[in-house]
């Protein structure tokens, strides 16, 4: 196996375990705000409780994403060192902003926000929470102004065989982070959302003490997933329409759409022949994918083999098509998971504004596995995302075959894959224990709350 295989496979492994806590905490961390504001607004002590109780998720949940998120920094400069020599200039600005001025804002006034409760005045303390929220999701902002330059490269200028910034501002307004940065933002809404609902629903099932706190928690999630999982699949439709315009191939492979169609049909299910670029079996939708793109059911969508063409002749001989089979059912899975979610996301709505609680057992089961269907969908989403790119690291700047480091052997790699792979392993067991545990625990009284947040603390 070359370096550059087992290069890829580390870090969709390490991005992958790292993504899994960071929707939660961009999601729960805004959910925590909005609790303890009701809390400060009504007094009412059943919001304390409750922020309390989804704090202490939320407290495990940053630590494993901080320790799981470092590890990303050293890749950049080991086993992609050609692409940081190539990217540095570009992409260390926004990543540096994001660690001195997001990230440091965020871990900061968790802290506060966890010794401050006795300290601090209500209205104090409730602001440090949104201090967290802001902090959490500006640091997904300057990420994704980092990741935009490799979907869209804006600002700069080859010079000495590097990518030189020569605009900062055109980074930061470039049109791909604009329709990037909401989808990840609702996404974490959602993710958060049903985060909640699950854990609430076990609680219903259960029948556990102080059983109303978990009713009222249901009912926020319901409605902050409701707003959530509306706006991720509305900005999601935009990011696909701007995603057919600046990466038409990614689009083509999505649909393993051949040859250039007008009008466009959807796939909804195609068996292909990725060799010789044909299908072998197909059920589509005439028209559709081109209402998809064009807000019409008549208008051109570029084919993968009319790409290809193109490709060569703008970039010069090789190779252009991603992974079609890759591309195409991790969309597919993106969206049905997504589906799943409207359809229990509107169930959870209705009978949370009716006040209903009364479900069935059954669908208290559904609705606490249906904690991991955001994942799913967000996991797929990003392999959907760059895989669909390759076989540009930069998108007609630099190739991922080029970014790879020409120092560090394949079997360092290796090694450090199959370590990273066991470390990670552990993390999300102790995780999923201390998730455990303390979900399981509940909504406790208020002399164990400061305990619990202690021992969080250190064991996490």
């Amino acid at each position: 196996m070359e370096a550059v295989f087992i290069a890829r496979w580390q870090f969709a492994i390490v991005t992958v375990y790292h993504f899994f806590f960071v929707p939660i905490t961009l999601g729960l961390t805004i959910f925590v705000a909005i609790i303890e504001t009701l809390y400060v607004k009504t007094g009412d002590e059943d919001y304390k409780k409750m922020t309390k109780f989804w704090g202490k998720l939320l407290l495990i949940n940053f630590a494993i994403g901080v320790a799981t998120g470092i590890v990303q920094e050293f890749q950049f400069g080991m086993n992609w060192s050609q692409y940081s020599r190539f990217m540095g200039d570009i992409f260390g600005a926004p990543l540096a902003i994001e660690a001195l001025l997001a990230f440091f804002l965020e871990s900061t006034f968790l802290g506060l926000w966890v010794f401050g409760w006795d300290k601090l005045s209500k209205k104090m303390h409730m602001a440090t929470m949104w201090l967290v929220a802001i902090g959490s999701n500006l640091s997904a902002f300057w990420i994704l102004v980092a990741n935009s330059f490799m979907q869209q490269p804006v600002g700069y200028e080859l010079a000495n065989g590097r990518a030189e910034m020569t605009d900062f501002l055109a980074l930061v307004t470039n049109g791909h982070v604009w329709v990037q940065f909401p989808h990840v933002i609702f996404a974490g809404m959602s993710t958060a959302a049903f985060f909640v609902i699950g854990i609430s629903a076990w609680h219903l099932l259960k029948k556990s003490e102080n059983i109303h706190l978990y009713q009222k928690s249901f009912k926020i999630a319901a409605i902050y997933g409701f707003i959530g999982v509306s706006l991720v699949g509305l900005q999601g439709h935009y990011q696909g329409q701007y995603m057919a315009k600046i990466q038409p191939m990614k689009m083509a492979a999505a649909e393993a759409l051949w040859d250039s169609e007008d009008p466009a049909a959807f796939s909804l299910f195609t068996i292909g022949d990725e060799k010789n670029r044909e299908d072998v079996f197909a059920i589509k939708i005439p028209g559709l994918l081109s209402f998809m793109t064009h807000n019409s059911f008549e208008g051109e969508v570029e084919g993968i083999n009319n790409l290809q063409a193109d490709y060569e002749e703008k970039y010069g001989p090789g190779d252009y098509v991603p992974p079609v089979a890759i591309t195409y059912w991790t969309f597919r899975i993106m969206v049905g998971a997504g589906t799943l979610m409207v359809f229990l996301i509107l169930l959870a709505f209705y009978k949370s504004m009716k006040d209903d609680f009364n479900y069935n057992p059954l669908f208290l089961k559904v609705f606490f596995y249906a904690l991991f269907l955001p994942h799913i969908a967000i996991a797929t989403g990003w392999i959907f995302t760059e895989v669909g790119r390759q076989p540009w690291v930069v998108f007609g700047l630099m190739q991922t075959k080029d970014a790879v480091s020409n120092t560090v052997p394949a079997g360092n790699v290796l090694f450090s894959l199959l370590a990273f792979s066991v470390l990670y392993a552990i993390l999300m067991v102790a995780t999923i224990f201390l998730w455990k545990k303390y979900a399981k625990a509940g909504m406790v009284d208020e002399h164990h709350d400061g305990d619990d947040v202690e021992s969080i603390i250190s064991k996490a």
